[in-house]
């Protein structure tokens, strides 16, 4: 009787040790709704003035280009757009995005700044087209 319940025994634990270590293979099967990622960021579009003079002049001229119902890109975006209280680059990238190059800046002086802080208020007051928070065209 013992050896009976010897050999039911050790049938018992190899049944068991087949089934754990069935159970634990499961653990290094990939998982079927794992997708991996194709999408490549090699479609960089740099601005017109990118490595160039970046000034309150050809601030404008990439304003005037500026359509806010388009998507935004490194050719269409706002330059005084600001976000987290940073400026783009020539790009329209922001301090602390990837590929942010720290832009030429040109002279500023007291006189220039009030010129510019008139132009910042007739833009205040005058919005493109289509330019509100959200449109496709802006950061914000």
């Amino acid at each position: 009787y013992t050896i009976l319940i010897q050999i039911i025994t050790a049938k018992m634990m190899k049944v068991t040790v087949a089934l754990a270590l069935v159970a634990s293979a499961s653990a290094f099967v990939p998982a079927t709704n794992m997708v991996a990622s194709t999408r490549l960021n090699a479609e960089v579009v740099w601005g017109d003035y990118d490595d160039k003079m970046w000034d309150n002049d050809a601030k404008k001229e990439v304003y005037a280009k500026w359509d806010p119902t388009a998507p935004r890109t490194g050719l269409n975006f706002n330059p005084f757009e600001t976000f987290g209280g940073n400026s783009p680059d020539a790009s329209g990238i922001y301090p602390g995005e990837n590929r942010y190059k720290d832009p030429k800046r040109g002279d500023v002086s007291y006189a220039i700044m009030l010129i510019e802080k008139a132009e910042i208020e007739e833009r205040i007051a005058n919005p493109k087209a289509g330019e509100e928070p959200g449109c496709p065209g802006c950061k914000n």
